[in-house]
């Protein structure tokens, strides 16, 4: 596997090696010891998998308490992998890393605790998985405005049409109002 930096040094996105032949492929999506080597001592809980459909938006979500790494990846489709750096401390602090990651490239991003999270679905539908540090607390979870104008974030929609939202989503905080980590 490769650990690649990005502009955000605790982000990581990382490249499985992938051996394919006429049968298929192979490749290991995670080795603790190479993780913990490159992206610090972590242990996952919770691994979860979900399903979207063209044009959805699942973001930009973190907790308060309990709060998540999370390394991600998908499955089948493509998305555009958002992460927002909330650490109040961090020379980073309210800047973002997008990734497009698909089952072609099969590229993973990890996310580390301090950071909200979403993605975009640019696929016809998309699978997505991920392994989470902590687990789920939806009494703390937060969701902040996907398009919200201090992040500005260059979501890479398709027809430049609105993304569809859940409600809470709809409803999610200014990067101003949210709680900061």
């Amino acid at each position: 596997m490769k650990f690649i930096e990005t502009s955000i040094p605790d982000v990581k996105i990382i490249k499985p090696q992938v051996f394919g032949d006429e049968r298929g492929f192979f490749m290991e999506t995670f080795r603790a010891d190479e993780f913990n080597k490159n992206c610090g001592l972590q242990v996952f809980v919770q691994e979860n998998h979900s399903k979207s459909s063209h044009g959805i938006l699942r973001g930009l979500h973190y907790q308060t308490e309990n709060t998540q790494g999370k390394l991600v990846r998908v499955t089948s489709g493509e998305v555009f992998d958002v992460a927002v750096d909330l650490r109040k401390n961090s020379e980073t602090f309210g800047q973002w890393v997008g990734e497009i990651l698909s089952a072609e490239n099969k590229h993973q991003l990890w996310v580390p605790e301090g950071f909200a999270h979403g993605f975009y679905v640019l696929s016809d539908e998309a699978e997505f998985a991920y392994k989470c540090t902590d687990i789920y607390n939806p009494n703390a979870e937060v969701s902040i405005q996907w398009n919200d104008a201090h992040l500005n974030i260059e979501w890479p929609l398709v027809d430049d049409k609105e993304p569809k939202l859940s409600s809470k989503d709809a409803s999610g905080l200014t990067f101003a109002d949210a709680p900061k980590l």
